[in-house]
């Protein structure tokens, strides 16, 4: 099993934390940690290697809220040192409940590879869609 941790300005890995456990359930090595104003860039980076110590995985992948952001750059320095870990940024809900999900039997890049098409594919322009939908009702309403 793939260990994740979740991290994000304020309190997006709190709100995320509720989000998932109300969708997903409680989550075995599944961390989120807030990098709220109190805390230094040294001492997020600390809690994350913490939390990495506490998992027993031979893998983690960090799912960040902001790219360049300072969960991100920090993730991603832990990243550099160790080859078992993976880091992707501008996650959303559907691609951290989706992780908790798919983390088994995949490898991390496996698992990076799938949220990023979660991510994708769960961006949706909503008027477009109806508006395609109500063409073809249209369509088949016709002749």
């Amino acid at each position: 099993m793939i260990g994740l941790i979740v991290s994000g300005h304020i309190n997006f890995a709190s709100g995320m934390a509720s989000a998932v456990k109300a969708i997903a359930g409680e989550q075995e090595n599944m961390v989120f940690i807030d990098f709220v104003e109190t805390l230094s860039p040294d001492e997020l980076e600390q809690q994350m290697r913490a939390a990495m110590d506490a998992m027993n995985c031979e893998q983690v992948l960090f799912l960040t809220d902001l790219p360049g952001g300072t969960p991100c750059n920090r993730a991603m320095a832990i990243m550099m040192e160790n080859q078992f870990v993976e880091v992707v940024a501008g996650v959303s809900l559907p691609m951290i409940v989706n992780a908790a999900f798919e983390r088994e039997g995949v490898d991390a890049k496996e698992l990076l590879s799938i949220l990023h098409d979660i991510g994708t594919r769960s961006i949706q322009d909503l008027r477009q869609q109806l508006a395609m939908t109500s063409e073809t009702e249209f369509e088949e309403d016709g002749l």
